[in-house]
C-alpha cells in the first residue's frame, strides 16, 4: 500500500460545516438505531475508522463509500461529541455511516472514548476498525512519498510513529477489527474492507484464516493463534519441499499425519464455542492464524482446511496465505 494513499487525504470541511457534517453522522446514526425492526446481527450502524498515519484510513474510507456508506473523513472526535446534541436537527437517510478519524493532540483517547459513549448512550451501535502497519513499513512509505509524520515535529520520522503508537496503544487494544496493512497493497486492503462490510443482509462471524511462519512473526492482527509444528515438516521430503501446502501431494501427506484430522476435529469444536461467545458480545470479525515455521507448507494445508469446515456451519471465510513465495 502506498503511503501516499493514506497521505493524499481528503481536507475535512471547513470550521463552519464541520458541525453540521458531524451532527449529520451522528443522526443518521441515531435513526438507523432506533429503526425497530432492524436486525441486531447485520452491519453496525456507525464505524469508526481510525489508526496509525499511513496504514490505510482514507483507502478504508474509499472503500466503505463505494459500498454505498455515508463517510466524513479527518473528523476530530471530539467535534462528534459536541455535535451530537445538534443529531436532531439534521435529517438524513442514511442507515450505515463512518468517519474516520485520527491523532491530533494527546487528548485523542479521552475525545474518542467520550464520543463513542456519546453515541452508545444515544442507542447507537459504534464498531471501531484499527488499521496498523509495522514500523518498517510507515518507514518506507513516508520516505516514498518524501512527507514528513504528523506528529514528529522536529524529531525523526520514527518519533513520530513511536509518538502516535504511544498514544493509539489504549485504542488498538479496545477495538473491535485491527487490520494490519503492512503486507497490503490499496487493493488488498480494499478487498478486505468489502469483505468485512460488503454485505447487506449477511448475518454471524466474519472470519479471516491466516496461514503464516513463526519465523517471519505473529501476524498483530490475529485474534486466535494455533501452532501446526507439531506435525512432521514436508520441507524434509525432497519431493515436496519446492511444493505448498495448496499442492495435492503436500496437502495429502500433511492431513494422513497422525494427530491431523484429531487436531482439526478439536479446534473446530473450540470454534464452535468461540464463535457463540463473540456473538454474544457483538463481535463480528475475527482472524485466526494457523502457524508452522516458513508458512509454506503444514500452516497452508491446515488453513485450508480450518476454512473448509468453518465454511460447512455457514460461516463467511476468507483465506490467506502470508508468508507463501516468501522464500
Amino acid at each position: 500500500m502506498s503511503a501516499a494513499e493514506d497521505n493524499d487525504k481528503r481536507s475535512a470541511a471547513p470550521r463552519g460545516e464541520a458541525g453540521e457534517a458531524a451532527a449529520a453522522v451522528v443522526a443518521a446514526a441515531a435513526a438507523a438505531a432506533v429503526q425497530g425492526d432492524r436486525d441486531e446481527s447485520r452491519d453496525p450502524a456507525f464505524v469508526i475508522v481510525t489508526g496509525m498515519s499511513g496504514a490505510g484510513r482514507s483507502t478504508a474510507a474509499k472503500a466503505l463509500e463505494d459500498l454505498g456508506w455515508f463517510v466524513i473523513d479527518n473528523l476530530p472526535p471530539g467535534l462528534l461529541f459536541a455535535m451530537a446534541e445538534e443529531a436532531g436537527k439534521v435529517k438524513l437517510a442514511a442507515d450505515k455511516v463512518a468517519a474516520v478519524v485520527d491523532v491530533r493532540s494527546l487528548a485523542f483517547t479521552t475525545d474518542l472514548n467520550a464520543a463513542i459513549e456519546e453515541l452508545e448512550g444515544r442507542g447507537v451501535r459504534v464498531r471501531v476498525v484499527f488499521l496498523e502497519a509495522s514500523d518498517e513499513e510507515l518507514v518506507r512509505r513516508f520516505e516514498n512519498v518524501r512527507r514528513p509524520h504528523p506528529l514528529q515535529g522536529d524529531g525523526r520520522l520514527v518519533d513520530g510513529i513511536a509518538r502516535e503508537r504511544g498514544i493509539l496503544r489504549e485504542v488498538r487494544a479496545n477495538a473491535d477489527l485491527v487490520i494490519d496493512t503492512s503486507s497490503h497493497n490499496v487493493h488488498e486492503l480494499r478487498n478486505k474492507i468489502v469483505a468485512y462490510f460488503g454485505g447487506e443482509d449477511r448475518p454471524g462471524l466474519r472470519v479471516n484464516v491466516v496461514s503464516f511462519g513463526f519465523k517471519y512473526g505473529l501476524p498483530v492482527d490475529a485474534d486466535l493463534v494455533v501452532d501446526c509444528r507439531f506435525l512432521p515438516n514436508p520441507h524434509w521430503v525432497p519431493e515436496l519441499r519446492p511444493m505448498n501446502g495448496l499442492d495435492t501431494p503436500v496437502r495429502e501427506y500433511v492431513l494422513g499425519q497422525p494427530g491431523a484430522k484429531e487436531f482439526l476435529d478439536a479446534y473446530e469444536e473450540v470454534l464452535k464455542v468461540v464463535a457463540a461467545g463473540y456473538a454474544r458480545e457483538g463481535k463480528s470479525y475475527a482472524t485466526l492464524a494457523v502457524g508452522c515455521t516458513g508458512g509454506k507448507h503444514r500452516s497452508v494445508a491446515m488453513a485450508e482446511q480450518v476454512a473448509a469446515r468453518l465454511r460447512d456451519r455457514g460461516m463467511e471465510v476468507q483465506v490467506s496465505h502470508r508468508d507463501v513465495g516468501r522464500e
